[in-house]
């Protein structure tokens, strides 16, 4: 470890993959209770529209991915239950953003190590300012998180009470935006291909393996932050990409905890009770 973290790209990259992780073991822990964990998926691609228009237009391709799936989570939030059942039409709109990204790019190829970048993510070119980036972006989506937590689980485990006693309806559109900003962070490390490893995969383990929410919340970015540090470390000793090693760790993690496992938090999916606030 000493030799690893004697290189400025290497200390970058673990704090880097840190932070994301951290935001996403958060963050998806409530994305996978909801059973939104496609939203992830969608709000990436649109970002990868948005940063590819804004590498047309000039501007720093991480403010178009942001820009792009904030604007994508309020708009998918708003929508709320009539997005359900539409698989078909939102894989339709997937498609068309990615192609329409892809087009983008056609028009200034010199950008196509930023292209490759975008979609599976290059963990070891993130420099000191995009780590100072993702450190407020993790800041601010962490206080966004918390300043909802409480009435997005009420929500979550209850909608029919919540709806009953006038919860907030703005919570959905809240939280699909923090979605995005944390989707945004974790293109920059995995891509915007690959987001459901870190996003949906160690929250999916997590709650196999237990049902209280703080044990599985803490569990949840204890198993992202080791997949993204595991990655990173392995990347360095075989030369393969951290993409493929983070995307394995957390296959192989989401793995053992369905032979281990099997229990979860989402209401009716276990006779086990659901312990925490409002449970």
């Amino acid at each position: 470890m000493t030799g690893i973290l004697g290189y400025d790209f290497m200390r970058n990259a673990f704090a880097a993959g840190g932070l994301v992780a951290i935001m996403a073991g958060l963050v998806g822990f409530f994305l996978v209770l909801r059973g939104q964990t496609f939203a992830g998926h969608a709000l990436s691609h649109v970002g990868f529209t948005g940063a590819t228009g804004a590498v047309l237009l000039g501007l720093p391709p991480l403010w178009g991915l942001v820009g792009v799936t904030v604007a994508g989570g309020i708009g998918m939030g708003l929508l709320g239950d009539r997005l359900a059942g539409r698989d078909v039409s939102i894989g339709m709109v997937l498609a068309t953003a990615l192609g329409l990204g892809l087009l983008f790019l056609h028009f200034f190829t010199a950008y196509a190590s930023q292209a490759t970048a975008l979609l599976f993510g290059n963990v070891f070119g993130v420099d000191r300012s995009t780590v100072v980036g993702l450190l407020g972006l993790c800041l601010l989506t962490l206080a966004g998180l918390g300043a909802i937590a409480r009435p997005l689980l009420f929500a979550t485990l209850q909608p029919e009470l919540a709806e009953a006693r006038g919860a907030p309806r703005s919570v959905p559109v809240l939280f699909l935006a923090l979605v995005a900003l944390c989707t945004a962070g974790c293109a920059q490390i995995v891509g915007v291909l690959l987001v459901f490893t870190l996003m949906v995969g160690p929250a999916a383990a997590a709650q196999r393996l237990t049902v209280r929410l703080g044990n599985g919340l803490l569990l949840s970015v204890a198993l992202a932050l080791g997949e993204a540090w595991g990655g990173v470390a392995l990347a360095w000793l075989t030369d393969w990409p951290a993409s493929f090693w983070i995307t394995a760790l957390s296959a192989l993690a989401y793995a053992l905890s369905c032979l281990a496992g099997g229990r979860s938090l989402r209401p009716g999916a276990s006779r086990e009770p659901v312990t925490g606030p409002g449970a």
